[in-house]
């Protein structure tokens, strides 16, 4: 184990135990569902520096740092640690295993409390939207109720995007790599003959192999077999391998391994069999399979209640989930005036490339997360009040929100004035009651779109604290303060 000063250190993985049923998209009903995840960096004050990180399909809640005894950090501390992009001095990041998983999060190897045996085929099937569910669920039981940023690659990218979908407004940044937003026929396939090579191992057993002990090893070795080779590209087998022999200096002319990589394959698939549960397998791809979020046919459709800046990435050499289903992604979002971009990847390593690239996607995920305008900045969340308010009124809402500043908004929503801490103070001098008569009408105001640099000098020249953003009909769309433009500072010069 070795820990530096780019790593998170030692960490751990922590349980999370609802305590309420969770329904699932089929219609049945998990009781007693647990979730393992992690963290790594801290928590703010205002709760607004979260970011989560969805994993693969194989993958866990360990996505950084280091367990006691482990030879390997978590599987994506390319990307997490301090200076990183996903940089733990900034964020609190948090990673969890999805729902069906056999890494701590409720699966099918898990404890069914109806009958005290493990769940196997008893446990319902689960869709991507189950997985976000049970993200959100933890997330609230944090008492978080805005994510900085989503990303993941892969099936976390589908994860990505089903959480803008299905929570709308509550993640400001998303990052989608190297995935789909509706699983293709070609997909599927690969991922039905992975499965139909574990229900083919006689030790299954219809998913009890659990009381026999009897685990499908040669079955569930195929199948990983069968989906890394999709995971990477003809010309990273042609540098890996090329058709070098393993251990002999000639073809024997018999049914024995012969090329590197055929061992290589083999090798993947019994160190996968120590690690991962077969049935969690078929679950986990089988949701996977049946993510769509197209409507009627169409992602433009599906995603119109997207809310959120996003950075779509794929990898130019990956043929599992190829660009042009990238593509499909960034115009489907365009199409409904999502504010979107877009990045290719060079590498030969294929679809793992958002595993190994660490040079490339530091850069680019840093790039999309620098906060350079007063959108990217503003607090959503803003406690508003209405002319006609008395100012006990005012006074209790700024003391239960604790705030200094109160927009004063119509009923549409439309920005008419503000009221301050000090105006509050002033209606003592004046002995008024009503808001109306002591809020401030000349309201200096700026758009979601100006830049931070040019805010910052205009709250500097007029010597005040906060200013309320609206867009073009003067409707109120946040607020912004100058203590959140100070810790950008102090977070960019680092």
């Amino acid at each position: 184990m070795v820990v530096n000063n780019e790593s998170v250190g030692v960490v751990e993985t922590r349980y999370y135990e609802v305590d309420f049923p969770v329904v699932l998209e089929c219609g049945e009903v998990l009781d007693d569902v647990v979730i393992a995840y992690e963290t790594y960096g801290e928590l703010n004050k205002e709760k607004d520096n979260v970011v989560f990180v969805c994993h693969a399909l194989t993958g866990d809640a360990h996505a950084a740092g280091w367990h006691e005894g482990d030879r390997k950090p978590g599987w994506w501390d390319i990307l997490i640690g301090p200076g990183k992009a996903l940089n733990s001095e900034e964020y609190f990041i948090i990673c969890s295993n999805v729902l069906g998983g056999c890494k701590g999060t409720t699966g099918p190897s898990s404890i069914n409390p109806l009958t005290c045996e493990p769940y196997g085929l008893d446990f319902p099937v689960i869709t991507v939207r189950d997985m976000v569910d049970v993200q959100k669920i933890l997330v609230d039981s944090l008492g978080i109720d805005e994510l900085q940023v989503v990303i993941g690659g892969s099936m976390g990218g589908m994860q990505v995007l089903q959480w803008l979908v299905s929570y709308p407004g509550m993640v400001k940044k998303a990052i989608p790599i190297a995935t789909t937003g509706m699983s293709s026929p070609q997909q599927i396939a690969f991922n039905e003959v992975g499965r139909q090579a574990i229900i083919s191992d006689l030790n299954w057993d219809h998913g009890d192999y659990y009381r026999t002990g009897n685990v499908p090893k040669n079955g569930l070795s195929i199948a990983r077999m069968i989906a890394h080779i999709t995971y990477l590209s003809e010309q990273s087998m042609y540098l890996k391998f090329g058709r070098d022999l393993q251990d002999k200096d000639e073809v024997t002319y018999d049914l024995n391994m012969d090329f590197q990589v055929e061992s290589y394959l083999h090798h993947q698939g019994e160190s996968f069999v120590k690690r991962f549960d077969a049935n969690s397998y078929l679950y986990i791809t089988k949701a996977v399979d049946l993510f769509d979020l197209s409507v009627n046919g169409s992602l433009i459709d599906g995603f119109k209640s997207v809310d959120s800046k996003v950075l779509v990435v794929a990898v130019d050499s990956d043929w599992l989930y190829p660009t042009d289903q990238l593509m499909e992604v960034v115009t489907a979002l365009s199409a409904n005036d999502v504010e979107v971009s877009f990045s290719e990847i060079k590498s030969s390593y294929g679809h793992d490339a958002f595993l190994l690239e660490k040079g490339q996607l530091n850069y680019v995920i840093s790039q999309f997360l620098a906060d350079n305008v007063v959108g990217d900045l503003m607090n959503i969340k803003v406690p508003t009040i209405k002319e006609d308010a008395k100012i006990e009124q005012a006074a209790e809402l700024m003391f239960d929100q604790q705030v200094t500043h109160l927009p004063v908004v119509r009923d549409d929503n439309t920005l008419i004035g503000i009221v301050t801490s000090w105006d509050l103070s002033k209606s003592i001098v004046t002995k008024t009651n009503d808001l109306k008569d002591i809020m401030t009408k000349s309201v200096k105001f700026c758009y979601a779109e100006d830049s931070i640099e040019d805010i910052s000098r205009k709250m500097k020249k007029y010597d005040i604290s906060s200013l309320p953003v609206v867009d073009a009909d003067f409707k109120l769309e946040g607020i912004i303060t100058t203590d959140q433009i100070s810790h950008w500072i102090s977070s960019y010069k680092y």
